[in-house]
């Protein structure tokens, strides 16, 4: 019968166990500062829970040989996870979650109970801890000497020299060596660079021996941690030392016992245990509390060969912290900014930014006060080679949509606008916004729905034989103007109402246009520069492959340490530039083949397109004056369009998953958003607001994670690189733009439509709208197993999702028609179809599948819901995952 071990208290001791303290070795010393039988003391529980307890790397030594020529050698190791030395393959297995024998654990406990344990042994060397731990009444004095001397030996560890695996040897070394050589393969081993600082090493030494006849078996946790020369593989001091022998028995017997012990300590809450206990019984009291945990898997029931990969994330140890460290650390929430701890903590209260103030410009004013302290690192904060990266190839992607942009506005608007206009309106409006906004990573430009009211503007303008950049300068002023009085209301609070529901369904009508776009132009290029038949002589290549022979490369003679080095810089290099090089694999394959693709055509003169005008705009032109005041019907319809494209991006970028620490800026963003209505209505340029895919993809570029992680484990997502420079310097160069056009004309304009496919289906990918499309289309019994399927029934989901589909497909005939003057109501129509569905909803499927309102918030105990269709078992804990803190939902992988 295996067992699967818990998160990665039972028996009670029936038996008086022989047990041998340190104290009593040592008469001199007492129980370690802070120790007591009953737990923490009053003064570590204060101190307990700001540093955590360091990393354990546990290490399993197992004697080989018996009885011709005996040596230790390393066969296992555990961090998080468990590691196998598969001998055959010269190699170490994937981490997997270790599975274990209940036997082994069982034996385990009676031998250690029976055995020596020592508690803050004050041991200095490995030659003073093998002297303790052989201090037992049942060894002969001959026998303990053979013992030392076996224990003393220098253990093989499993390294790679040069291009072959190979075992660590030490016998032709000179014994001038014999201390230092070990060391410095220790520090050269490339596992310590994933290794916090900080981290401390636990051995287990496990193995059979024909002189002995009982089993003997040692607990040791040293007082002071204590490099003991090469008995780990990676140079680190020691805390825990942990011996079993024994006489030859049948099966694995020994080596079970072993790697029950190392996975008992790369256990975080038996370590928490075994690190604080003062006597053996609170060493049996914690194994017994891993025993308690432990889920059982049936025999012929499971493959025992089979390793569990590890999970993506790991599940919340709060509740299985001893009830000292619960009452010390607090509610389980790890590493929350201060939003995050404010939402954890009372879920029903909404954040700063969205409390009304009840004063006029309150929100705003708040806003300020609120970002200022945090404007001098918003430029430090860029000093970062990723953010470099991350300036490349928001840059591409800023360039393409002006350009796109730019073209499709001169067709809608008969040339009153162009790539011109795009270009000086994009690096204006943009630069300005990250110097002043709020939230200053949101990238300005125009976007699909903004595009649709221009080209109705110029109809209606055409129609009615106005002038139409003096009546879309009074549309502008207009809207500038609505747009100040929603600043001065605070309405901004109401994008409380935005959830889940209204922010998928306006990412994925953004991503589709992206993609319907890049796929319309590609289709077009296709057509106008056909692709080429087999046979045709028109593009052509040679691949030649090098022939055998040539003298060993300088490769294969660098040093382990240096290539593992150069090979994780190159990855992550790989990574961070990612994108930026598929950009230019992109351009140099054109320039080497010659292909005949258009290339990417920049303004060479700064005029305006319009032939004959300034770049200031009349206020009036041909237009009579009451023409002025009719522009306000037009501009509410915009000022809505404007408000919910502005804010939803805003909510989507701000959400508590990001981690964001500078905090966010509603009514700040959306008064910067009516400055620049008005500028852009002056000068005659594009109108710009927050575009979502793009500012996701600049925010996914910025991400930021942790770098040292331990085998096995997924890095951690530590939150953004908040800072206002990429923006800025994104911007500044699109302004250049203008200048360097015979350097971009080099560009392929495929190039940068794959980047609009790109930005457009990641985005699409990523949210849970489209994992729930999918699930449409596919069979129950190859269905994903999504927690929402274990606490919603199927048909329910599929309704729901239904009812998106339905307002996506309307959402996007209104666009593609001339109906498309209403979109922006549409749009506002989506949070009331989301209202209306709590009447088909209960509020826990809508807490699986959506978000709440404030309403339903204040209407349901904190903790959550119990739904009609739940069970009791450990599925129950699944409720949990949705308060606990989550990378980002919405996304654009970069990487």
């Amino acid at each position: 019968m295996e067992m699967k071990l818990p998160g990665q208290e039972g028996f009670e001791a029936s038996s008086t166990p022989t047990n041998v303290s340190a104290g009593e070795l040592d008469s001199d010393l007492g129980p370690g500062p802070g120790h007591s039988p009953d737990g923490p003391s009053a003064t570590e529980s204060k101190e307990l829970g700001v540093p955590k307890d360091p990393l354990l790397f546990i290490q399993l030594n197992e004697l080989l040989g018996w009885p011709q020529a005996l040596e230790w050698r390393e066969t296992g190791r555990w961090v998080l996870f468990e590691e196998k030395l598969e001998m055959a393959a010269g190699r170490w297995s994937a981490p997997h979650v270790p599975t274990l024998a209940l036997p082994s654990l069982q034996k385990l406990r009676s031998l250690l109970a029976e055995g020596l344990v020592l508690l803050d042994c004050p041991a200095q060397s490995l030659l003073e801890l093998v002297e303790q731990v052989t201090r037992v009444e049942s060894l002969s004095p001959e026998l303990r000497g053979q013992l030392q001397a076996l224990l003393l030996q220098r253990p093989q560890h499993y390294k790679t020299t040069g291009t072959r695996p190979c075992w660590g040897s030490t016998h032709s070394r000179k014994a001038s060596d014999d201390e230092e050589a070990p060391l410095r393969e220790q520090r050269q081993n490339p596992l310590r660079q994933k290794l916090p600082p900080g981290a401390e090493a636990g051995t287990v030494l496990s193995g059979e021996l024909g002189f002995l006849a009982q089993p003997l078996g040692a607990f040791v946790r040293l007082r002071d941690p204590v490099v003991l020369g090469s008995l780990t593989e990676v140079s680190l001091p020691s805390r825990f030392f942990c011996l079993l022998l024994g006489p030859p028995m049948l099966g694995k017997g020994y080596h079970e016992m072993a790697r029950a012990a190392a996975v008992l300590l790369s256990d975080p809450q038996f370590q928490w245990s075994v690190r604080r206990a003062s006597n053996l019984h609170d060493v049996l009291a914690a194994l017994d509390a891993f025993l308690e945990e432990v889920t059982v898997l049936p025999p012929g029931r499971w493959d025992p060969t089979a390793r569990i990969p590890p999970p993506k994330c790991l599940p919340s140890q709060h509740k299985r912290l001893p009830s000292q460290q619960r009452e010390i650390k607090g509610p389980a929430v790890p590493c929350l900014t201060s939003a995050e701890d404010r939402h954890r903590h009372d879920p029903h209260t909404p954040s700063p930014e969205l409390q009304r103030t009840g004063r006029l410009f309150g929100g705003l004013f708040q806003d300020v006060r609120r970002k200022a302290p945090w404007y001098p690192s918003d430029f430090l904060d860029a000093l970062h080679l990723q953010c470099f990266s991350a300036v490349l190839y928001i840059y591409l992607a800023t360039v393409t949509n002006a350009i796109t942009f730019g073209g499709l506005l001169g067709d809608a608007t008969d040339g009153a606008q162009g790539v011109m206009e795009s270009f000086l309106g994009t690096a204006v409006a943009g630069a300005a916004f990250c110097l002043m906004a709020g939230q200053p990573l949101t990238i300005l430009s125009s976007t699909g729905p903004v595009l649709v009211f221009e080209r109705l503007l110029f109809s209606f303008s055409r129609d009615y034989s106005l002038d139409y950049l003096p009546f879309r300068l009074w549309v502008g002023i207009w809207v500038a103007t609505f747009c100040l009085v929603l600043v001065a209301t605070e309405a901004s609070v109401l994008v409380r109402y935005f959830t889940r529901f209204t922010e998928e369904g306006f990412c994925a009508l953004i991503s589709l246009i992206f993609i319907y776009d890049a796929v319309g132009k590609m289709l077009n290029l296709a057509h106008t520069y056909p692709i080429q038949k087999a046979g045709s002589s028109a593009y052509g290549c040679l691949c030649q492959y090098p022939g055998p022979g040539g003298n060993e490369s300088q490769w294969t003679r660098t040093r382990p340490k240096d290539r593992d080095d150069i090979l994780s810089m190159v990855r992550r290099g790989l990574s961070d530039f990612s994108s930026v090089l598929a950009i230019l694999l992109g351009c140099g394959l054109d320039a080497f083949l010659g292909l005949a693709t258009p290339k990417l055509m920049v303004p060479r003169e700064f005029k305006p397109t319009l032939p004959g005008r300034g770049w200031l705009v009349s206020p009036f032109g041909a237009n009579r004056w009451w023409w002025s005041v009719a522009a306000a019907l037009p501009a509410l319809l915009l000022s809505i369009l404007i408000f919910m494209d502005q804010q939803i991006t805003a909510v989507i970028l701000n959400r508590v998953e990001y981690r964001l620490k500078k905090g966010a800026g509603f009514h700040l963003d959306l008064f910067c958003v009516a400055m620049l209505m008005l500028l852009t209505s002056v000068l005659g340029l594009p109108w710009y607001v927050s575009a979502t895919v793009i500012s996701l993809a600049h925010m996914d570029s910025l991400r930021r994670e942790s770098r040292a992680c331990a085998p096995g484990e997924l890095p951690n997502f530590l939150g953004i690189r908040e800072q206002r420079l990429t923006g800025l310097v994104v911007f500044i160069l699109t302004g250049v733009s203008i200048f360097l056009a015979p350097v971009l004309k080099f560009i392929p304009m495929p190039v940068l439509y794959g980047i609009f496919l790109y930005m457009g289906v990641a985005a699409l990918s990523s949210i849970q709208f489209t994992k729930r499309v999918k699930l449409l289309l596919m069979p129950a019994k190859h269905q994903p197993d999504l927690l929402l399927l274990r606490h919603v029934p199927l048909t329910r989901v599929h309704l729901f999702t239904a009812i998106q589909l339905a307002c996506l497909g309307l959402l996007w005939i209104i666009k593609s028609t001339p109906a498309a003057i209403i979109f922006p109501l549409m749009l506002l129509g989506l949070v009331g179809v989301r209202k209306a569905l709590e009447r088909v909803f209960s509020p826990q499927e809508l807490l699986w599948l959506d978000e709440l309102m404030p309403e339903e918030e204040r209407s349901i105990p904190e903790k959550g819901l119990e739904s009609e269709h739940s069970f009791s078992g450990n599925d129950s804990e699944d409720s949990e995952l949705m308060y606990r803190p989550k990378a980002p939902e919405i996304n654009i992988s970069v990487n």
